[in-house]
């Protein structure tokens, strides 16, 4: 795991070393143990590394024997293994013992970029090509759902790269502008949904893409498509053995690491299982980690350490102080990104929890995605209506029943400039239409799942782990995100997953002999915290000076009485507005932290 960062100028520029130290201390965060840059004419690639496999032998930048190729990577590639022993088999000779980025290395000055659908791991790399010296070229490689970012700035002259917004700030000339668009669409989908971000001209390379920038200019082209996947019927002992045993190798090869790992463990199907099969394949206790709550309504412990003794595991277990607030500007820093999602906060105490014994867990996110685990897709499909709408009508129908702000509301809450502005944008059509016209023929509940395949996880539910594991230079690797189980998911029917409101249908079922029928069938508990509650009480006043303040953005971009509409209903209990409320005090840290420029917007 690591950070990386650089530019790449059409001119020939160079960027100043201050800058580039600048850029590169950005991202110490996410790599402590060890630093490393190259530069050329008009080019530089740099990296922050979190030394997890090959400690000794794995410092980055990775340059060619005869210096014309230099790449970086931030993740890992989980069957560097195999790869290696074939480049071996074929005469290639190594520099590092088990370097999994100089595996990428040898594997591009053989094969160019034609090896990627080989891969099997979470990475965003970075590989300037100068073999031609009148044509360089750099391609920025993301992996297939987006388990690790990478975002580009391209003015045109020069592409700046970096793991993380924060990294590309230092070399902008002037304050990022405010992207109003992708306000409009933080507003309808609680997160900034990729590729937009909330930073005027900052994007992100998208999952499965691959971005080549040269002096003419940059294309995008998918290497990886989920919607490529067409359904097929299954009986159900053929699907539970190839589901087992997809997920058990995906364990498996995650667990390659030179360093101590653990898990995340909270109890629920997704993690226990995870744990059950780790637990097969060390051979001692699994490290694993659960933060708890004084209420009941929001705690996991009970269940997470009847896991723990089900498995065998080594358990820490840490109830967390009630009001978490705190610690929110910080993770919004670390996110780059307002998120309206509460799950941050404990996200990041469980992070801090596992990062004092271990520097990589295994964790559980991806499954409620892949196989329908959240109450939302119950609910929606619950109406009989959706059957018959097009597909704009059911894009429409998911992102207004769905998302925060529906198309009224933000009406009502934009002051009137910033409708006038905004008014061409369409947070339906732009966004989540595309996605769906590629997928007709996926059943309605394989539409969902791929939307928020698409949008929701490298938009907010990925960023989470990523970003809260980072802040604390803790790595989390997704076992259900392997591109083995990612295609049998969508190979299976939607009939497989949500049948009269049981969700997660045959999933369930397959890892019962796994995990025990409690653990199996128990009802899904939402990890978060009760904000809205604080909101009404000792938060009150704090929302209520974040909110209203001279100063605040708000006072620049909403209507000043539907806010305070929003909020005094909510203060005095006769509504609930906690998901509004939650996103707009999001945007205003965020706002405080960064300092967009709104008024050039």
């Amino acid at each position: 795991m690591c950070g990386i960062y650089g530019y790449f100028d059409r001119s020939g520029a160079e960027l100043g070393p201050g800058i580039l130290h600048a850029m590169d201390a950005s991202l110490r965060h996410r790599g402590p143990d060890d630093t490393g840059a190259w530069q050329g004419p008009g080019a530089a690639l740099g990296n922050r590394r979190l030394s997890v496999i090959d400690i000794a032998g794995g410092h980055q930048p990775f340059v060619s024997d005869d210096g014309r190729i230099v790449l970086v990577q931030n993740g890992e590639i989980f069957n560097h293994v195999e790869l290696r022993r074939e480049l071996q088999a074929q005469g290639v000779r190594f520099a590092s013992d088990h370097s999994d980025t100089e595996v990428l290395l040898r594997l591009y000055e053989r094969e160019g970029l034609g090896f990627l659908p080989r891969l099997n791991g979470m990475f965003a790399f970075a590989v300037l090509d100068r073999r031609d010296p009148a044509a360089s070229r750099l391609h920025l490689v993301r992996d297939r759902v987006g388990v690790k970012p990478l975002y580009v700035r391209d003015d045109g002259r020069r592409l700046l790269f970096g793991s993380e917004i924060k990294a590309l700030l230092p070399a902008l000339d002037q304050r990022p502008r405010l992207d109003l668009a992708a306000l409009q669409h933080y507003l309808a989908y609680n997160y900034v949904p990729p590729p937009w971000t909330l930073f005027d001209g900052v994007r992100h390379v998208e999952p499965g893409c691959v971005l080549s920038v040269d002096a003419r200019g940059a294309r995008s082209r998918r290497w990886w498509s989920l919607a490529e996947q067409q359904p097929r019927d299954m009986a159900f002992d053929a699907w539970q053995g190839e589901f087992l045993d997809l997920l058990d190798d995906a364990v498996r090869l995650r667990l390659r690491a030179d360093v101590p790992f653990g898990a995340f463990l909270s109890g629920g199907v997704d993690s226990s299982t995870v744990v059950a099969l780790m637990a097969r394949h060390v051979g001692e206790p699994v490290r694993s980690f659960c933060i708890g709550f004084d209420d009941p309504r929001f705690d996991e412990s009970a269940h997470a350490r009847e896991a723990a003794a089900r498995f065998g595991t080594e358990h820490r277990e840490r109830v967390v102080r009630p009001d978490l607030l705190d610690d929110w500007p910080d993770a919004l820093w670390h996110c780059d990104q307002p998120h309206g999602d509460a799950s941050f906060l404990p996200t990041l105490e469980v992070a801090r929890l596992a990062a004092r014994e271990v520097k990589v867990v295994l964790t559980g996110d991806g499954g409620d995605e892949l196989f329908a685990g959240y109450d939302k897709y119950a609910a929606l499909l619950a109406d009989p209506a959706l059957d018959s709408l097009d597909t704009a009508g059911f894009a429409r129908a998911l992102v207004e029943r769905g998302g925060l702000f529906g198309t009224q509301a933000r009406e009502q809450l934009l002051q009137p400039w910033l409708r006038r502005r905004l008014r061409d944008v369409d947070s339906v059509r732009d966004v989540a239409e595309p996605w769906l016209r590629q997928v007709g023929h996926f059943d309605r509940v394989n539409q969902m799942l791929f939307l928020d395949m698409m949008l929701l996880l490298p938009g907010n539910n990925l960023v989470k782990p990523d970003r809260m594991g980072m802040a604390v230079s803790l790595e989390a690797r997704t076992p259900f995100l392997d591109w083995r189980m990612m295609e049998l998911a969508f190979r299976s029917p939607g009939s497989t997953k949500l049948v009269n409101g049981d969700k997660k249908h045959w999933f369930k079922r397959a890892v019962q002999p796994l995990i025990g029928e409690q653990l199996a069938f128990r009802r899904k508990q939402m990890f978060t915290v009760p904000i809205g509650e604080w909101f009404r009480g000792p938060r009150k006043a704090w929302l209520h000076e974040l909110l209203f303040a001279p100063d605040a953005l708000a006072a620049r971009l909403f209507d000043a009485q539907h806010l305070r509409t929003l909020f005094e209903r909510h203060a005095d209990g006769s509504a609930n507005h906690t998901r509004e409320l939650r996103a707009l005090a999001a945007l205003e840290i965020w706002a405080r932290r960064f300092q967009p420029d709104w008024e050039g917007a």
